[in-house]
């Protein structure tokens, strides 16, 4: 959890300082590309106070209304942030990158612009902002990058495609999504407005802007999709939950492993449920002690595992 609430903290403050400094550049050259780029620093930076909210409610403790906690919190406000932010962002971005296009690309000349007694072209200050935008977004997607890491080392995942779709821990993963995607926005802008630049041609800017919002709202669907897997109801991968499957069914004393079941109910909290016959012969204190014993073996065994509840079968 910690780990988390330090990737989403990285990156609100990145986000805000640079939504401040890319209106900026709009207001200067009115690029399209660069009121794309504040749509998406300014929606970024709502993500991160969705996130927060998210891991402050789910961690509160679990009530009578509320008995396994309030855990699934984040995964709410994750498609929140996915739905509402990424979604109208990425809206708004494409129609209107869509407009300058349809209208030629339109292109406000800029004119030089004094600062300390200094003409300079403010062109260059959407050139400074990306720049800038790019070097934030790096600290922040590796921050991102370092929490999903630790995860893909803990549970043996290979590539960054498996944790996308095995983790349950979705602040972090919209947090390492959003700051792919700025990264990407930020450099798409970047070369757009040069090429606009060199080129004398709005098309290129008005183009950057409108591909920075399909990315955007492509990524959002994508979002959706991964937290409504976890609203559902998803269980553990399959071969995670054999292994813990295998630990009930070799226990001293367990005939035949009826039924298991696994499903997250909170963000890297696990609830398992079995089913299981033991030897005819045990009386019920041993029965228990073996119980008690089989649910601390899938807890060691799997840090996730937070509830289990094991019926002994007849």
């Amino acid at each position: 959890m910690a780990s988390s609430t330090s990737v989403v903290l990285a990156a609100l403050f990145a986000n805000a300082a640079i939504a401040v400094l890319k209106f900026g550049g709009f207001a200067l050259t009115g690029s399209p590309a660069m009121l794309s780029e504040t749509y998406h620093s300014i929606s970024d930076t709502g993500n991160q106070i969705f996130l927060l909210v998210g891991i402050k409610y789910g961690a509160q403790e679990a009530t009578r209304e509320h008995p396994f906690g309030h855990g699934k919190a984040q995964f709410f406000y994750s498609l929140l942030v996915s739905i509402m932010l990424f979604g109208i962002a990425g809206w708004e971005s494409a129609r209107h990158g869509y407009s300058a296009l349809q209208e030629g690309g339109v292109h406000r000349a800029s004119e030089d612009v004094t600062l300390l007694g200094a003409p300079f072209d403010p062109v260059y200050v959407n050139y400074a902002v990306l720049l800038g935008a790019i070097l934030f977004e790096s600290y922040a997607l590796w921050k991102a990058y370092q929490g999903i890491s630790r995860q893909m080392d803990e549970y043996g995942w290979t590539s960054l495609r498996e944790a996308f779709s095995k983790t349950s821990d979705v602040t972090t993963l919209t947090a390492l999504t959003e700051d792919t995607i700025a990264l990407g926005g930020a450099g798409i802008a970047l070369f757009g407005i040069y090429l606009t630049r060199a080129t004398g041609n709005g098309i290129y800017d008005a183009g950057a802007a409108l591909i920075i919002g399909i990315m955007l709202m492509g990524f959002a669907v994508a979002l959706a999709l991964e937290n409504k897997r976890l609203i559902l109801g998803e269980s553990l991968s399959k071969d995670a939950e054999d292994e813990l499957r295998t630990i009930v069914a070799d226990w001293d004393g367990v005939t035949e492993l009826v039924d298991f079941r696994t499903v997250y109910f909170g963000a890297e909290e696990l609830l398992v449920t079995a089913d299981v016959a033991f030897e005819a012969d045990l009386d019920t204190e041993t029965m228990n002690e073996r119980i008690t014993q089989i649910e601390l073996a899938l807890m060691d065994h799997d840090d996730q595992v937070q509830k289990v509840y094991i019926e002994p079968e007849i």
